[in-house]
């Protein structure tokens, strides 16, 4: 779809697996910074889970990832920005309620959409943590975003700071966009969110290892009647352990 500033953003639809009772709310997932859809969701399981919990999945491949729109200029970018592009999309889906699933920079976008979108009956988070109360956004006192620009744009791989060497060497893998990329890493959300207004139940998740999502309690206690979950794992490798399904399908499915 063609959102207002003439962006194309690309989205992925699943339907429920045949045979299993089904929620009629759909699942629409944003992932995180340099993956896409299909990196972050599909093939680290979470949409097979959903699917065969009687789940129908949309997921949200964000401006400059996966196959949206790419763009070099940083006016194009911001989390902001992207929840914009997010709630184009549930519109377009033409139902009266969706539960909604972020990671890491998803997660920002998540928290931004569930603060204005009525729609979002449920609400998960996780990759992120004090970070946003404190700052506003993704923890850049863990993760500088004038260096992960400056690590994407790098002509010679060997000269990337040592901190941010494997988010480049991965976006190259999955052959992201290193100048989209690089653009919103200058363009990431630093403002205030109105966390209070989220009204969604909400949980977090947090990998026990991972440096952006320290101190998760903080972000937790600043939502309205959220849920906390700690789990094994650190930032990349979360997303992808079973108790990490596990959890969202849980919160996903209880009953009220």
């Amino acid at each position: 779809m063609v959102v207002d500033d003439g962006t194309g953003i690309a989205y992925h639809r699943w339907d429920a697996d045949p045979g299993v009772a089904q929620d009629p709310v759909p699942v629409v997932l944003q992932h995180g910074f340099s993956v896409d859809t299909l990196v972050e969701w599909a093939a680290r399981g979470t949409v097979a889970a959903l699917t065969a919990a009687g789940r129908a999945v949309v997921g949200v491949d964000a401006r400059g990832h996966g196959q949206s729109r790419k763009s070099p200029d940083p006016a194009r970018y911001g989390e902001r920005r992207m929840a914009r592009d997010l709630r184009a999309v549930i519109a377009t889906l033409d139902v009266p309620a969706v539960d909604l699933v972020g990671y890491s920079m998803g997660g920002i976008i998540a928290l931004l959409t569930a603060a204005e979108e009525r729609a979002v009956r449920r609400l998960v988070v996780g990759g992120i943590g004090a970070g946003v109360v404190e700052l506003g956004g993704v923890d850049t006192r863990v993760l500088p975003n004038d260096v992960l620009a400056e690590a994407m744009l790098a002509r010679h791989p060997g000269s990337v700071p040592a901190a941010v060497a494997g988010m480049r060497g991965f976006a190259e893998v999955i052959g992201a966009d290193l100048p989209s990329l690089a653009a919103q890493a200058r363009s990431v959300h630093k403002g205030h969110i109105d966390l209070a207004a989220i009204t969604a139940p909400t949980l977090v998740i947090a990998g026990d290892d991972d440096p952006l999502a320290e101190r998760p309690h903080v972000l937790a206690d600043a939502i309205p009647g959220a849920e906390l979950q700690v789990i094994a794992g650190d930032h990349g490798t979360a997303t992808g352990s079973p108790a990490f399904r596990s959890a969202i399908v849980q919160f996903l499915t209880q009953p009220g």
